[in-house]
């Protein structure tokens, strides 16, 4: 019996790549009964036979559909997968292969007593339809099982909970049968078994695939997808790869190729430290798509694992492609833990930073020279598991540090001291879902004075004395910003802490209690801001009308109005109409009767699934394919460019300047690198274009760097890849709101005055209220101008970054936000970096490109 049977009453058609193994075949009854009509005696004899027997039919039918609709509905088909360890039976190299006949004899009288166990627990008995078993390991024999259950709608908790307490029968029987000295039977312990993924077993699955490789010392065994890589995977499909090692090794998984479905719910795939699905040994569910920069690798904690691959009936991808191979369990590779010592050190878990296995614990003893103290600080700390993300329990994956765990994955990485010289780490995995674990160092510190001219926050972490009640949380838990006394530059909130005054009446609720955006004097309490500054009544928001007049009061109301009155905060339609829809375009919904708000929505998707490890700011290949570096020819990267079409790039005016030396006005003078990820290092990724044209914003101002936009034609069209792919153009209308977070991207300086960066660099920022970011400045920011950073500093754009994009990611695409212009030197606190807005220039754009 096989789970991904849709009935489990039926044994699939073998072909060439399918060898399932059906050990019980469980057929219907089949019989029907007919009904015979007899004759009546006489007319009304007739009559009265006619009504009863319309009667009869009428009664048969209900109980017809009551049998068969309702009464089928009352039984839900429960599947559920194990293991247990057979411990009177020694492993045989015939029992890989499911058709020997040692595999069947063994398969067969593990059946045979798991029927005998189920009868012996009420709650099961009467439910149960049959197993079968699909694979035998070493350990000393260890089985590998399915279990069909027909269980009434309403008893599944019942059945759970009776299955859940099954290795207490196994005992209880077990215990019996050594008493009783058995011939034949067998002796089991460790007995497991789960819920199966009722994804696993769905009915509309037309294809089953199943594969067996056992790799060997010094072999990579490849494993794919079918049809890979020449066709999609199939739909609607079940595939199962199952892996083994030799005894005394571990499996590695690498994918060097994952392009799935984006969405878990249609295709995915699951890891499985097992030879079947048993949910208590899932590492992992995966779809998307991947960068092979950043590969998807696994660890097994025994010699075997089990890929699975579900797909649905509709979008299907290129699929995946991996390698399998074994380490020894005593190599170098695989340890852990051990004695570190000295003023510093780092130290991660193993197999960082690709995915640690299941089932293991390291410790660490950390010994730093006497007198000295030890603290430990995480760069990277990812242990998060399914269904523990917000819990504080750490009763999963955890490390644990002077008695205490930490787990998950927190919005500050721990940094943990001790009170003398000597400190224990202790790394421990369950035998389910893993992470990529955590990178740390070790050092010394005087414990009568931790954090030496500095101030200490309750984490433990140390942050400049200055920073101290300044409004910002610089401790990542807000101890610097608890016990404060406001001055007369910042705001006191309700709650008791400070924030900048120029955050007041912003837009954003900085003080978390509303304290900096009340009594802003625009419109009375109980009244909405319009768009045009106009105030309404609270109550005629989302009231189906257009008191505000440009529309501003009816969007975001959860319904789109289309056909409203067009205005410039609401978006057109190509057939002129209008929709009071907020950024209707390429969010996957058709907002306007002629569909053109999703016309042309090729464009800002990265396809590849974004890591969690920034390492720094470093950017994965291919994270933002829409990046261009320019250089000047025999020279060097310069500024940067956003791709909109295949012809045309975006960047800043001020590039494109002459001056006493060069003619940056003239196409000829630059090269444009697309798909580039590390400056000098051009891959097969890369396409580099000569220009035809540049074209600066006429009305560019080289004083207050305003109107700063150009356009740059490239002499041939580049061919989009996963790599080189073009960013949203917005409309004229969509909106960028204040506090939204928003990626700036570049290889300019790192630091202010420092150099360039050569691998590209990442950082995201927020959105700031265009007023407060006019008195921080001084008043030179226009209309035509938005400001991004984060004001506490260290974040920012820098030179070699102009021209660059600002993305902002909206419902499933990014859409280019700003270029970089200008700022007030990199990173400076409260000194957020100038972007040119790009909706103010859409129409400029569209004339020049015709994109």
């Amino acid at each position: 019996m096989d789970y991904m049977d849709s009935g489990m009453r039926y044994t699939p058609n073998k072909g060439p790549d399918r060898d399932w193994d059906q050990d019980v075949t469980f057929l219907p009854a089949a019989d029907g009964k007919k009904l015979e009509k007899k004759k009546g005696p006489g007319r009304v004899g007739a009559v009265i036979g006619i009504v009863i027997f319309a009667a009869v039919i009428a009664l048969m039918t209900g109980l017809l559909v009551w049998h068969f609709h309702y009464r089928k509905d009352t039984r839900i088909k429960k599947m559920y997968s194990g293991s247990m360890k057979i411990t009177n039976q020694v492993f045989e190299d015939t029992y890989e292969n499911s058709n020997s006949s040692e595999y069947r004899a063994l398969a067969e009288q593990v059946v045979k007593q798991l029927k005998t166990l189920y009868h012996k627990m009420p709650q099961l008995a009467k439910y149960y339809v049959g197993s079968s078993v699909q694979a035998f390991s070493e350990g000393s024999v260890i089985a590998y099982y399915l279990s069909e259950f027909e269980v009434p709608r309403g008893q599944e908790a019942a059945v759970d909970k009776a299955m859940s307490s099954m290795d207490k029968v196994v005992d209880k029987v077990q215990r019996g049968l050594q008493n009783s000295r058995p011939g034949n039977d067998l002796l089991f312990e460790d007995v497991m078994n789960s819920a199966l993924d009722s994804r696993m077993f769905s009915e509309s699955f037309s294809e089953y695939y199943r594969y067996s490789e056992h790799t060997r010392a010094n072999t990579i065994v490849p494993i794919m997808s079918p049809g890979f890589p020449n066709t999609p995977y199939p739909p609607n499909t079940f595939i199962q790869w199952q892996l083994r090692a030799d005894p005394g090794h571990v499996l590695k998984l690498d994918f060097d190729t994952f392009n799935l479905e984006e969405d878990c719910r249609n295709d995915f795939v699951k890891v499985y430290d097992s030879l079947v699905a048993i949910e208590s040994h899932a590492m992992e569910e995966i779809c998307g798509y991947h960068s092979p920069s950043s590969p998807l690798t696994f660890q097994s904690s025994r010699n075997v694992m089990l890929v699975t691959l579900v797909t649905n009936n509709k979008n299907n991808y290129p699929g995946l492609r991996a390698h399998i191979s074994q380490i020894p369990r005593n190599s170098k590779e695989l340890a852990c833990g051990g004695q570190l010592s000295g003023e510093t050190g780092l130290f991660t878990s193993p197999n960082y930073p690709n995915y640690y296995a299941p089932n293991t614990k390291c410790e660490w003893d950390i010994q730093v020279p006497a007198g000295k103290s030890v603290k430990v600080k995480f760069s990277t700390f990812l242990l998060s598991e399914l269904g523990q993300e917000n819990t504080k329990e750490c009763n999963k994956d955890y490390v644990e540090i002077n008695n205490k765990r930490y787990c998950g994955e927190p919005p500050t990485s721990p940094v943990v001291t001790s009170d003398t010289n000597t400190m224990k780490v202790v790394f421990y995995s369950d035998a389910s879902y893993v992470d990529r674990g955590f990178n740390a160092t070790y050092e010394t510190f005087e414990s009568t004075d931790p954090c030496p001219n500095k101030f200490q926050c309750n984490n433990q972490r140390c942050v400049k004395a200055h920073l101290k009640c300044d409004g910002w949380n610089d401790c990542g838990d807000m101890s610097d910003e608890i016990k404060c006394k406001c001055d007369s530059t910042q705001i006191s909130c309700k709650n008791g802490l400070c924030k900048p005054q120029f955050w007041e009446c912003d837009g954003v609720n900085d003080c978390g209690d509303d304290t900096d955006e009340q009594n802003c004097g625009a419109c009375k309490v109980g009244e909405l801001t319009c768009q045009n500054g106009k105030c309404v009544s609270e109550k005629k928001r989302c009231d189906k009308k257009d008191d505000c007049g440009d529309g501003s009061d009816e969007s975001d109301c959860g319904r789109i109005m289309n056909n409203v009155q067009c205005s410039d905060s609401t978006y057109k339609c190509e057939n002129n109409k209008c929709t009071n829809k907020e950024n209707p375009e390429c969010d996957g919904t058709p907002d306007c009767e002629d569909k053109s708000d999703e016309a042309n929505c090729d464009c800002g998707r990265s396809l590849f699934k974004t890591s969690r490890i920034v390492g720094g700011q470093d950017a994965e290949e291919g994270e933002f394919p829409w990046q261009v570096s320019l250089h000047i020819k025999n020279s060097g990267h310069v500024c940067g460019a956003s791709i909109i079409s295949q012809r045309w790039l975006v960047t800043a005016a001020h590039c494109v300047q002459d001056d006493a030396k060069t003619r940056y006005s003239q196409p000829g003078v630059w090269e444009a690198y697309l798909g580039l990820h590390v400056q000098k290092q051009n891959s097969k990724n890369v396409q580099k274009r000569n220009l035809r044209q540049v074209i600066s914003h006429p009305y560019y101002n080289a004083y207050t760097f305003d109107n700063d936009i150009a356009l740059m034609e490239l002499d041939s069209p580049v061919t989009f890849s996963d790599y080189i792919r073009p960013i949203c153009l917005p409309s004229p209308q969509h909106t960028f709101p204040q506090g939204n977070s928003v990626w700036i991207t570049g290889w300019g300086a790192t630091r202010e005055g420092g150099s360039g960066a050569s691998i590209l660099q990442k950082a995201q920022v927020r959105i700031i209220n265009s007023t407060v970011c006019n008195r921080l400045m001084g008043g030179q920011i226009t209309s035509r101008m938005t400001c991004a950073g984060v004001l506490t500093g260290g974040v920012d754009a820098c030179q070699g970054d102009s021209g660059g994009p600002l993305s902002s990611p909206g419902t499933s695409r990014m859409f280019l936000a700003g270029v970089v212009s200008w700022g007030d030197g990199c990173a400076r606190r409260d000194k957020p970096g100038i972007y040119s807005t790009v909706t103010k220039f859409r129409g400029w754009i569209k004339e020049k490109t015709g994109v």
